[in-house]
């Protein structure tokens, strides 16, 4: 809680205070000082905080894990893409050998007169250069194709984490708004019965009102402080998770700059359904991601399938060898060969269905998200339609309580009528004041959803 609102609270419950009230007052104003005292806290906007979500803020800490993480996925799909091209880049390499040994000539096929049995033993050197180079294989070529492939899925997985990241962050930075503006309603509450406490005394003190009025006032009072505790734990805790949400330190204090406002949670998406889905099936990375998978995995097969064209292959080899250093003479080899697979067992027909398979489910998903983009559009405008028809009855509903509270009050300071009315009337504002903040929860929420179904919760503001 801020220290804003812990001179209010203690001001506002100090004023007309009867003594068996002040335990009351010192446990709202100890709760409000425990939470006031922390270090200077880091100011955070709506759309600082979204930036920061998606790594896109110049100044500000790394992005969230998830985001990070996608990233080295990006990167191992990169390194996936280097190590298929090896399969056509040359290959070289130095042997140099040392043995000593005796054979069997007779084993060999040496049976000459003179020549003994056993020959050796003798020492045998041998140093090499060799060199490899595949020519032609349509097969690593379409190996390379759907590396790449993968790298295009996952970079688009990266972007839909980029996404996830903003909306639950967006998300969060709402809840924390909300769990603020509840802390503001109940400080509201507490001056409302601190006030009524009073009036409550004064009538009794002028023999126009019974002592029942005074103990239902100090009711109201009590609860009203119960009430503000618990929201200032509930605001605390929000904060919390808005930290943890941007991958920060817990502990990190953090002062909301935003209000749950009617601005809050605007983003690039255009208020036309029709217009909005088509965007969201343009640019949704999951939709991407999906889409790109199927191609790597079509590819894939394709791979496979041409296995069974030749693959052409060309190899060097200089060295030298002998039986003494001394006496080491140069050899070489040239040699071209060309490979023409038959058959394997039917392992390569294996493969081929397992990864058509693989490219015929990923159509199947393909589809179905498409589907389940506009569906998620449509549900968000759903919402978006509602909320704001919630937010115009909650609006007057406000209205119409305070109006209500004033007049109740009115009628009781005349002594026409006890307190009753009053403490009825403050029930009902409390439940205006609560409806009021659902509404305009449930409208930045169904903002965050629908820029999120269009794939634009990185443009949140």
């Amino acid at each position: 809680m801020s220290p804003a609102i812990s001179t209010l609270t203690s001001t506002s419950i100090y004023m007309a205070l009867p003594k068996s009230s002040l335990l009351i007052a010192l446990t709202v104003v100890a709760t409000a000082s425990l939470s006031a005292q922390t270090s200077a806290p880091i100011r955070l906007s709506f759309a600082g905080a979204v930036r920061e979500a998606t790594g896109a803020a110049p100044d500000a800490a790394p992005p969230p894990p998830v985001v990070e993480i996608a990233g080295f996925r990006t990167d191992a799909a990169s390194a996936r893409v280097r190590q298929a091209r090896s399969g056509l880049l040359p290959n070289l390499s130095l042997l140099g050998a040392w043995a000593n040994r005796d054979f069997n000539s007779k084993a060999q096929g040496i049976s000459f007169p003179g020549v003994p049995t056993v020959i050796g033993p003798f020492n045998a050197y041998d140093g090499r250069v060799r060199f490899s180079e595949t020519l032609f294989d349509f097969s690593n070529l379409g190996r390379i194709n759907a590396a790449k492939g993968q790298v295009t899925a996952a970079n688009a997985d990266r972007s839909a984490a980029v996404e996830t990241s903003a909306q639950n962050v967006a998300l969060a930075y709402t809840r924390a708004a909300r769990a603020q503006a509840v802390v503001a309603a109940r400080q509201a509450d507490s001056v409302l019965a601190a006030e009524l406490v009073g009036l409550a005394v004064a009538q009794e003190q002028a023999g126009v009102s019974a002592s029942i009025d005074v103990t239902r006032a100090k009711t109201q009072l009590a609860d009203a402080a119960g009430r503000l505790v618990v929201a200032a734990n509930q605001l605390d805790r929000a904060k919390i998770d808005l930290a943890r949400a941007l991958g920060r330190d817990p502990s990190t204090s953090i002062a909301l700059t935003d209000t749950l406002s009617a601005q809050l949670g605007a983003a690039d998406v255009p208020a036309d359904r029709n217009a909005a889905v088509a965007q969201a099936v343009a640019v949704r990375p999951d939709l991407a991601a999906e889409l790109a998978r199927g191609t790597a995995a079509r590819t894939a097969a394709s791979a496979i399938s041409a296995e069974r064209l030749p693959r052409l292959e060309v190899e060097a080899d200089y060295g030298v060898s002998g039986v003494r250093m001394p006496d080491v003479v140069g050899t070489r080899q040239v040699a071209v060969q060309v490979t023409l697979p038959i058959l394997d067992g039917f392992r390569r027909e294996g493969r081929l269905a397992e990864q058509t398979a693989v490219a015929r489910e990923s159509e199947v998903r393909a589809r179905d998200l498409r589907q389940q983009v506009a569906a998620d559009v449509d549900g968000a405008l759903l919402d978006l339609h509602s909320a704001a028809a919630q937010q115009m009855i909650a609006v007057e509903r406000l209205q119409l309580a305070a109006q209500e509270v004033s007049e109740a009050r009115a009628r009781f300071k005349a002594g026409v009528a006890g307190n009753i009315e009053v403490i009825n009337a403050q029930s009902s504002l409390l439940r205006a004041r609560d409806a009021d903040i659902d509404a305009r929860f449930a409208a930045v929420s169904a903002r965050i959803a629908l820029a999120r179904s269009a794939g634009a919760a990185r443009t949140l503001h």
